[in-house]
């Protein structure tokens, strides 16, 4: 394993170094044969080199090298069909330590695709982009996408019966179980994978990491608005941009350094996660009249002389603490756009991560403009000040959450779900406390009449703090709140929840593997995180039911962490190498001769659609 990892560090630092020079693969199109508006054409893609390089295949390629890909576009495009190509030379290579198939010397492929029926008679240009990955025996070139034009020759006259006919391409956008398919959606076009993108972006605002950054971003743009810092207007833009620049670039960024699984990396460490903590217990000090937040005198010099600037920096700094806390909810789109461009693609990760973090963000431009213009209302101290006393004790909750994530990842046994449950309980009912006027914080002033929304906002936290509290005693809660704390510990002290009871759950693949093939019942693998909130929200919500659990009794269940514990890293590439995915949670059905049966994308609020996935990996 040490010699294979030397081996592919001497191949890698061999890419940079020969970058310089031109690839020895030579590139060209030709359109087979001329053809009418309707029917399918096929372009020939010839890559030519020397005896000593190889390409990669198209499909079935092994962990490590790039498989190649032929991508069509153009306005006569109407359907792409699979790409064919040479039978490839299938066998084990030492470096990356996995079975390769490459073509050497030379190879071809066809990619076939029909012509929409309105063309008109003549030449029309299609777009070829060709990636692929070439190596010799001693170096590999990093990956390589060349774009190449071919014309394609449409004849007078209508579709003839039998040449419209297309092996359709392999994957689906969507398969039955949710699943995406990149190469896909990719060749589906560049408006319908914005459309794709634009549409998991709000998706996944419905998922529940985003819920904790609504009460902290109100009240750090309620602070923002009364120190008259910009306008508010170019304060929220700031703000989502700042989410969207830093969701795009820094995702990009680990993925191309760390690997698909950077961003969750990061939003998993446990010094990230205190160090979000404190910040949210920081500015819920502030909220809560202890002290104001300034800048050190040297750095408010600076900005002084640089107009706006102090207010900039801050706000893209709480852009960036929104980032890292999202990165944790990773949902499948970006999971397989992390995967590409840790793979040596840009264009189209890059766009779908830039479009994907703009609706995700563009919520959050409404909670950052009107903050600040409620901060404005004349008369508006005393209710507003209340606000930020309020938001602080949401703020405080928030940071028990990280605090408890990083607990989990280290193991300290700490921050329980039970201790957690209690302080959220009692700051629900101290918040309750301090809005009858029996608290008062520094820039309070005396309470000398309650009025009925203040009070029957009391009423909502006093009740919702019982309500909490109720749960350390037995009652169950709404499997929402659960998402958010740390898992139920039970009494052999693994980390466990109600769905674990009566069953038996496997932290090892290959322990899990000799079992199943002893009973001969099919794999279920959960790739989990300790941080991952989405995860918990399907432990507590979906695997509980009583249909899941039967269906659950006739599998061997494993659950694969892939954020901290003794083989996470492993967990990581064996999703990643596997599924070709990084996105948490993700759920995979096997039969004990580790073939795939079905998969599917993670979280889902359709309780049927998880049941039928079941169902699959059963009857097959």
């Amino acid at each position: 394993m040490i010699q294979a990892i030397k081996n592919i560090t001497f191949l890698l630092f061999l890419s940079f170094t020969w970058a310089q020079f031109e690839t020895p693969v030579i590139l060209s199109v030709v359109e087979k044969e001329s053809v009418r508006a309707g029917e399918v054409a096929t372009i020939i893609v010839s890559a030519e080199m020397d005896d000593e390089w190889r390409i990669y295949a198209l499909r079935n390629q092994g962990k490590g090298p790039v498989a190649s890909k032929v991508t069509l576009s153009g306005k006569v495009v109407d359907e792409i069909g699979m790409v064919l190509e040479e039978e490839p030379v299938v066998k084990y290579d030492d470096a990356f330590e996995t079975t390769t198939r490459t073509h050497h010397g030379g190879t071809s492929f066809e990619a076939p695709f029909l012509i929409k029926n309105e063309m008109p008679v003549g030449k029309h240009d299609v777009k070829v982009a060709v990636l692929y990955q070439v190596c010799n025996a001693t170096l590999c070139y990093p990956p390589n996408e060349e774009n190449l034009v071919a014309a394609v020759n449409i004849l007078e006259g209508s579709a003839r019966e039998g040449y419209n006919k297309i092996i359709p391409y392999k994957d689906a956008v969507f398969d039955e179980e949710g699943n995406i398919s990149l190469d896909a959606a990719i060749l589906e076009g560049f408006f319908p994978f914005i459309l794709l993108a634009l549409s998991m972006g709000f998706l996944s605002l419905l998922t529940p990491c985003v819920f904790p950054m609504i009460p902290i971003t109100v009240a750090f743009f309620i602070k923002r608005g009364e120190s008259k810092n910009g306008t508010p207007l170019s304060n929220a833009l700031t703000y989502t941009f700042g989410i969207i620049a830093t969701f795009s670039i820094l995702g990009f960024i680990l993925a191309l350094t760390l690997g698909a699984s950077g961003a969750n990396q990061l939003a998993a460490n446990p010094w990230v996660n205190l160090f979000i903590a404190g910040l949210f217990i920081y500015f819920a000090l502030s909220l809560f009249g202890m002290y104001e937040i300034d800048l050190p005198e040297s750095i408010k010099q600076f900005s002084l002389r640089q107009e706006g600037r102090e207010g900039v920096i801050g706000t893209i700094f709480m852009a960036v603490t929104f980032t890292l806390t999202s990165f944790t909810c990773t949902v499948q789109f970006v999971g397989l756009l992390l995967v590409a461009a840790s793979q040596g693609q840009w264009f189209w990760p890059m766009v779908g991560m830039v479009v994907f973090s703009t609706a995700f963000a563009s919520p959050f431009f409404l909670l950052a403009l009107f903050p600040q213009y409620l901060a404005n209302i004349p008369k508006s101290g005393g209710w507003l000040n209340s606000t930020k006393v309020v938001m602080g004790f949401l703020e405080m909750a928030a940071a028990f959450k990280f605090i408890s994530n990083t607990d989990l990842v280290w193991g300290w046994g700490f921050f329980t779900h039970n201790l957690v449950l209690a302080i959220w309980a009692i700051l629900m009912i101290l918040c309750g406390i301090y809005l009858l006027g029996k608290i008062r914080f520094p820039h309070d002033s005396v309470l000398k009449v309650l009025k009925p929304p203040r009070l029957m906002i009391s009423v909502l936290f006093l009740t919702f703090g019982l309500y909490l509290g109720s749960g350390l005693f037995g009652h169950r809660l709404n499997g929402l709140i659960y998402s958010y704390l740390p898992p139920q510990l039970s009494s052999n002290s693994d980390y466990g929840s109600p769905y674990k009871e009566g069953l038996t759950w496997y932290k090892d693949l290959e322990e899990a593997f000799i079992v199943s093939k002893t009973t001969g019942q099919p794999l279920f693998v959960d790739f989990t995180g300790y941080t991952c909130t989405n995860c918990r929200w399907m432990e507590v919500n979906v695997f509980i039911e009583p249909e899941v659990k039967e269906r659950f009794k006739k599998m061997t269940l494993v659950q694969l962490y892939t954020d901290a514990g003794p083989k996470h890293k492993e967990n990581q590439l064996y999703e990643i190498d596997r599924f070709g995915t990084a996105a948490l949670p993700f759920y995979v059905i096997l039969t004990p001769e580790d073939e795939i049966i079905s998969t599917f994308p993670g979280m889902t609020r359709k309780l049927d659609d998880f049941i039928d996935f079941l169902d699959s990996g059963l009857e097959g």
